[in-house]
């Protein structure tokens, strides 16, 4: 496996071609592909719902890692396991019972994750860290795609990496938001290895292939 892992955020491709953008990230090299989902209510946009899941777990084997940025999660996990999702992350600021929301998770056979938004203290992620097999820092506020990166978050990261070491634990530490190729390598440094990629991604002027090839390399080995 690869020091860290690519998760191209497939809200930002074109859906007219959705089946073709997923095999590009496939053989581009991507490990997961990132859903996020957006309820309008939470977040003011509103993205997509379990049968996008659904159609993308038809285009793909690799693993589906959907965000779930919704008022109520505990409502739709079962929908969106059952529509093929790999790992479903939940927000601290959602969940009111967030252990319970995680072994929620995982009684549906997904791997369970949990995320803050940027103005929220890490220490909120306390009471789930021994349990949950994925954390997502968020280094843009969640609900637009394209924003700038909050260089503030590396602190956040790197804090969060020290606790998840602290416990020995094998939770995946993700970074969803402005992921670029001069900002991926300092989250890397601070501690994170799964990436979230849309704009830099899908947007490049070579296409997707390239854009997930640069994302790689970024990183000197």
């Amino acid at each position: 496996m690869s020091a860290y892992l690519l998760a191209p955020s497939i809200i930002a491709s074109d859906f007219t071609k959705l089946g073709d953008e997923i095999a590009a990230c496939e053989s581009a090299g991507a490990d997961w592909i990132h859903v996020d989902i957006m309820d309008g209510h939470f977040v003011p946009t509103i993205t997509v719902g379990p049968l996008f899941v659904e159609a993308c777990r038809r285009a793909t084997k690799l693993p589906l890692d959907v965000h779930l940025m919704v008022s109520n999660p505990d409502q739709q996990l079962e929908a969106f396991a059952k529509a093929g999702a790999d790992r479903l992350t939940v927000h601290v600021e959602t969940c009111p019972n967030l252990p319970q929301t995680i072994e929620k998770i995982k009684s549906f056979g997904c791997k369970a994750g949990v995320t803050l938004n940027p103005p929220t203290s890490a220490s909120a992620l306390d009471a789930v860290l021994p349990i949950v097999d994925l954390v997502l820092v968020m280094s843009v506020t969640p609900g637009y795609s394209g924003q700038a990166f909050m260089p503030e978050m590396i602190g956040k990261v790197e804090e969060i990496r020290n606790k998840l070491d602290a416990l020995r634990s094998r939770a995946f530490l993700e970074v969803d938001g402005g992921m670029t190729v001069d900002t991926l390598p300092l989250m890397y440094k601070a501690g994170a290895n799964v990436f979230v990629a849309g704009n830099s991604a899908f947007k490049h002027p070579l296409g997707v292939g390239e854009g997930i090839r640069l994302l790689r390399e970024c990183v000197a080995p």
